[in-house]
């Protein structure tokens, strides 16, 4: 088996914001050669997430509507008493997860029709990064 490791350096203007990281995933599969295998993409932070689904702006909006109900933005967080004022983008990321797991068909990334790869993000206006480690065949 043979691994391909490489990351993403991901700066959002918005505390909140989702990109779609599909084509940058594509490019890192096929610069690693790997015929058959899997990649791996996980955001190395922990008030980011990696997901898949589909690539609409609708969606996302839903999407950042249902998690700010679930966790939403306020100052009463334990966590605040740390100096911190980010509790909620730590629950926000347990819910959509921490890094997805894809297959790799024939050398290219083997989604559904409608699946992109998306970065989710909940704090920010930092650098932060995303592993894509490539591993296969």
């Amino acid at each position: 088996m043979r691994t391909h490791t490489d990351y993403l350096v991901m700066e959002t203007p918005n505390r909140y914001e989702i990109r779609d990281i599909t084509d940058d995933v594509t490019r890192i599969v096929h610069d690693a050669g790997i015929a058959e295998g899997m990649v791996l993409v996980s955001a190395m932070h922990i008030t980011a997430s990696v997901f898949v689904n589909d690539h609409e702006s609708g969606l996302w909006a839903d999407i950042m509507t249902w998690l700010e109900e679930l966790a939403p933005r306020k100052p009463d967080y334990l966590h605040h008493r740390t100096g911190e004022d980010n509790g909620d983008a730590h629950l926000k990321r347990m819910v959509l997860g921490h890094q997805v797991l894809l297959p790799i068909t024939a050398g290219k990334l083997d989604l559904g029709p409608w699946e992109r790869v998306h970065y989710g993000e909940f704090d920010g206006r930092r650098r932060k990064r995303v592993i894509v480690k490539v591993m296969g065949e």
